[in-house]
């Protein structure tokens, strides 16, 4: 196993850096493809979320990875590689496991616990299934991190810890009120129809906004989640489908904003939100209220790089949270006291996976010599069969069921205990071992791994230093 990842998130690098590095949705692909086709990489996935970008890669040698996929970030994203290469971490092999079902399991998280995370690698590996990307050692990683992930969540509380990172921004601008009678009788405004908007129009039709506006690019998908939550709501609440070009018109209206879309300009300008603010503040003084409680515009911004320009902090009556203010509040967030049964299940399932990786590199080897030795028994029956005549089938069959069981006996010690040892660190060395005690054609050894890589050289093991360095 030759497991690289390279990425940069919250937890390494500011929101501004994140921002410029960000991938767009339709790049991903490319992306996958570019990685791909890489000189010491045979298989890519990428994971890319609001707060985090990492290329998973398994690579035949560890600087010339570490190089290739820095790269490749930088050219697909926003940031020059002298910017990013501060920031970017680098885990090979066992850490490279180890990070990705700690991210499964929320550890690394903005939001310590957020189950989020689990249909965004679910959608990572699908994504590079789709592009033939991901072979037999990424898909093995990301099904079994998924696994890790919702164990994790079963058995353990860290869902007491974890929240998504549209509640806990929810609560943020609720400012120590409970959610739900903050957000009782908003009319509420959510930008885009994505699987993150999703959630945070559910979230508000949970909580019991008055009203809900889903816009969208494609009108069509906000229609049908707004069909989709109308049938939720109850007591005369609505929601309501509208097109992009309609959020001027519509942004005096809502009490709350939230904004989660992969454009890569903004979406709500300064100007847009100080012009609403102003229509706002007219209506609340002409209808004899408070002018400052009246016209308040909360707006949250989940979007990487950022759908609300950040200039609006300085308004009067408009509140912004987004991922930046996000990240500074779930750090001083208190941790679970599952958070450590959490870590003790991530580091037995680093281990197992470890040596079922390690034990599989063994078995094209072991059924590589079986092969060998049954062509051997059946050479040796057929030379046999010609200088013993008068045998009847009975015989002959006892003479064959001798000798095949003779074979396999001696054979079964040293191939289940092969099997064992290879699993433990350190050996992989035993596939070379056998190989070399029985001069088995690597080719052949090639074939039984994969049909398809028949008549191709065997790759070796890439050498490189175990653990994290940066590039």
């Amino acid at each position: 196993m030759s497991l690289l990842v390279v990425g940069l998130s919250h937890r390494s690098a500011p929101v501004s850096v994140l921002e410029r590095a960000a991938l767009a949705p339709q790049l991903r692909g490319k992306l996958l493809q570019d990685a791909a086709g890489a000189e010491p990489v045979a298989e890519a996935a990428v994971l890319s979320t609001c707060n985090r970008i990492e290329l998973y890669a398994d690579v035949d040698r560890f600087h010339a990875g570490v190089a290739e996929l820095s790269a490749l970030l930088a050219q697909h994203g926003g940031a020059g590689l002298e910017e990013l290469t501060p920031y970017l971490y680098v885990h090979y092999e066992d850490r490279a496991v180890h990070h990705l079902f700690s991210v499964a399991c929320g550890l690394d998280s903005m939001v310590v616990g957020e189950g989020q995370i689990l249909g965004q690698i679910k959608e990572a590996l699908a994504v590079a299934q789709e592009q033939h990307t991901a072979g037999r050692l990424l898909n093995d990683l990301f099904q079994q991190g998924l696994r890790v992930g919702k164990r994790a969540h079963s058995e353990t509380g860290i869902d007491r810890a974890g929240q998504s990172l549209v509640t806990f921004g929810l609560q943020q601008l609720a400012a120590g009120a409970r959610t739900e009678d903050w957000l009782s009788g908003k009319r509420a405004l959510v930008i885009g129809a994505g699987s993150m908007s999703a959630l945070a129009a559910t979230t508000l039709a949970r909580a019991g906004v008055a009203e809900l506006v889903i816009a969208n690019r494609t009108l069509d998908r906000a229609e049908r989640l707004a069909r989709t939550l109308a049938e939720s709501l109850a007591d005369g609440r609505r929601a309501q489908a509208l097109a992009m070009d309609g959020v001027s018109a519509e942004l005096p209206r809502a009490d709350l904003v939230v904004s989660c879309t992969g454009a890569s300009n903004l979406v709500l300008t300064a100007e847009a939100v100080q012009s609403a603010v102003a229509v706002r503040t007219a209506a609340g003084t002409a209808a004899g209220t408070d002018a400052a409680a009246g016209s308040e515009l909360a707006l949250l911004d989940l979007a990487m790089p950022r759908d609300i320009d950040a200039a609006v902090h300085r308004f009067e009556h408009v509140r912004l949270v987004d991922i930046e203010s996000l990240a500074d509040a779930a750090a001083d967030a208190p941790l679970a006291a599952d958070v450590d049964a959490v870590r003790a299940i991530v580091g037995e399932e680093v281990a197992a996976f470890g040596a079922a990786q390690r034990a599989a590199t063994i078995t094209p080897t072991v059924v590589a010599l079986r092969s060998m030795a049954a062509e051997v028994v059946a050479a040796e029956l057929a030379r046999l069969d010609g200088r013993l005549h008068g045998l009847d089938d009975k015989q002959r069959a006892e003479i064959t069921q001798t000798v095949r069981r003779v074979v396999d006996k001696l054979l079964h010690a040293p191939t289940v205990r092969v099997k064992q040892l290879a699993g433990e660190p350190g050996g992989a060395g035993y596939a070379d071992a056998l190989r070399e005690l029985f001069d088995l054609d690597p080719q052949t050894v090639a074939a039984v791994s994969d049909p398809g890589e028949a008549g191709r050289s065997v790759r070796a093991p890439g050498a490189g230093p175990p653990g994290e360095e940066r590039p």
